[in-house]
């Protein structure tokens, strides 16, 4: 018995939106450069870079859509200092981004085989918690040598440092219980195994 093939998993037009996001992100890293110098270079140039991942991995829409949405509006809120106008935002960004970049790390994880696909849930969970957690650690440190080598209106401070890190890992721990699904594991393209027809 024949059958209708199905429409390839990774096909154009689910891109759209998501492309979209990324001539924004491009377009970003010219006005960052006029508007605000080498530090908006630089912290734009790095949203372009990371939007180019899901792109890569062949991330579903959803998961790209909001990673590259998150990634460009908490730029954008740095270099307009919405995080001073608006304590709250800053917490929220942290987790949201970090637990976005965290799941999009583990998928890199697997893809590239460093993991395998088959970690149970509990596993995936820790495994993404500690991606995030390094990565923000990591981004503080940046943040810190912005201040201290580039531009001091960077904003650092103790409290700051660690609300950002405890924020990052909460939200990467969420991310992953919520996000890391075996379809999104799966390469793109593949398919589920079904009955035999």
């Amino acid at each position: 018995m024949t059958t209708t093939a199905e429409p390839d998993a990774v096909s154009a037009p689910r891109w759209v939106v998501g492309d979209l996001l990324r001539a924004v992100a491009l377009a970003s890293v010219a006005v960052g450069a006029s508007g605000w110098g080498f530090v908006g270079f630089a912290l734009f140039l790095l949203v372009l870079g990371g939007t180019m991942i899901p792109r890569a991995l062949g991330a579903p829409p959803s998961l790209d859509v909001t990673y590259c949405s998150v990634l460009l509006a908490g730029a954008w809120a740095a270099v307009l200092d919405l995080y001073l106008r608006f304590a709250w935002l800053d917490t929220v960004v942290h987790a949201a981004a970090t637990g976005l970049i965290a799941v999009v790390a583990y998928v890199v994880t697997v893809r590239v085989r460093w993991l395998p696909a088959t970690v149970p849930w509990p596993g995936r969970v820790v495994v993404a918690t500690g991606a995030g957690t390094v990565l923000a650690l990591v981004w503080e440190v940046l943040e810190w040598a912005g201040h201290a080598l580039v531009d001091d209106r960077i904003q650092v401070g103790y409290e700051d440092t660690l609300g950002d890190l405890v924020s990052g890992m909460v939200g990467a721990a969420i991310a992953g219980a919520l996000l890391l699904s075996d379809a999104l594991l799966r390469q793109p393209g593949a398919r589920r195994a079904g009955p035999a027809r």
